[in-house]
């Protein structure tokens, strides 16, 4: 099994925080590996002087949907002020942490760009750094590591909370690994610890690792949505349902407009490797379509090691768009959300003016084929970061 940074810090290095008045940002997934929560096992030791807590999206203990904003509270069970770094402000800012020495992150990442949770941590750092303080990350696995590096490298005309810092739709990197790189690549200066996991390998999956999985948001229920994620997020920026408000989100994708068996026909004949498709029918209980019959298809992975779930996302969104008139891309304050999720407006374009006669297929490699110089330059910046 793999042992865990906050297990390491329990058994091996409390000296490190010793005497500090400390913070912690984390989520539900903050535990250990018998389930303990990371809040339970700092509060309940003599050894920790824990004063605060900071919650990220969806609040300290997961109970909001994506997008709410969470506001300032007080933790029911420990008592503990929490301050929200997900309400009208997602910066760490360094009058939160002026009674504190060091502030604490350990949440569950997802491996892709998209996931805010990473941004939290790249904020926190430099508030952490801007007040004088210093920050010790718990490292966790990557639950999708095995996956080779995808996307273009996001650049700074297209930043936003669901994309920045250079980095690419699927990253590759461990939450600790990605503190080092946003502090040193971007001079960010933080004083910064990192408790390394033991026993981890980078061709793990989370399913190789024996540690439980709990979900580190609401609609991230299994490894199985955390696979398809990265591709299939892109639907966000659609009026297409992606599955939110159902068992199975990022897993189902449809709109009442769609024909399901048709729909699922044209994408098996794309022959897209490692996944199946299958007519779908759902109503979602929230979200977009909310209550309505929602057609479309479920993305079934049968083998994670032979997927490209960023080519499976494009060639659906490709198929969708090309097959269907009702399409839409989703507006969001000054322009569409696929350009955030997809660091730029080219993916969008390239979808709108592609010839219908061309496969789905083949459209999403003409997106792909922006990303070759931009994967080697991250390949490179990266290798400087891998600590496993």
């Amino acid at each position: 099994m793999v042992q865990l940074g906050i297990e390491r810090l329990l058994d091996e290095r409390a000296d490190a925080v010793d005497g500090d008045r400390l913070g912690l940002i984390t989520n539900p997934s903050g535990t250990d590996s018998d389930l303990n929560t990371t809040i339970d096992l700092l509060d309940d030791r003599d050894a920790f002087d824990l004063r605060k807590l900071f919650g990220p999206e969806h609040g300290i203990r997961g109970d909001a949907q994506a997008g709410v904003k969470v506001g300032d509270s007080t933790d029911e069970q420990t008592g503990l002020p929490v301050k929200s770094l997900y309400g009208d402000q997602r910066q760490l800012r360094p009058e939160m942490v002026s009674d504190l020495d060091t502030v604490i992150y350990d949440m569950q990442d997802v491996g892709c760009r998209f996931y805010t949770l990473i941004y939290t941590l790249a904020y926190a750092l430099e508030g952490v750094a801007e007040a004088g303080k210093r920050m010790v990350v718990l490292d966790r696995p990557n639950p999708i590591a095995p996956l080779p590096v995808t996307g273009n490298r996001i650049d700074e005309s297209a930043e936003s909370f669901v994309g920045a810092y250079e980095l690419p739709i699927v990253h590759g990197l461990t939450v600790g690994e990605l503190a080092t790189y946003f502090n040193e690549e971007f001079d960010i200066g933080a004083t910064l610890e990192i408790v390394e996991m033991r026993e981890w390998s980078r061709s793990d999956w989370f399913s190789d690792t024996g540690l439980p999985w709990v979900y580190p948001s609401p609609n991230m229920p299994t490894l199985g949505t955390a696979t398809l994620y990265p591709g299939m997020a892109l639907f966000e920026g659609t009026n297409l349902s992606e599955g939110r408000g159902t068992t199975k989100p990022f897993e189902l994708v449809g709109a009442p407009w769609i024909d399901a068996d048709e729909w699922a026909a044209e994408l098996s004949a794309q022959n897209l490797d490692g996944v199946a498709f299958r007519p779908a029918y759902f109503s979602p209980t929230f979200s977009k379509h909310e209550r309505e019959n929602v057609t479309g298809v479920q993305v079934h992975v049968l083998d994670r090691d032979a997927v490209d779930p960023v080519m499976v996302g494009l060639t659906v969104l490709a198929s969708a768009f090309t097959s269907y008139d009702d399409c839409e891309w989703v507006e969001y304050d000054d322009g569409f959300f696929v350009d955030k999720l997809a660091g730029g407006s080219y993916l969008r374009e390239i979808v709108d003016t592609a010839d219908t006669a061309n496969e789905p297929r083949e459209i999403a490699a003409d997106i792909t084929d922006h990303w070759e110089d931009d994967l080697a330059e991250f390949a490179d910046t990266r290798a400087d970061y891998l600590r496993y």
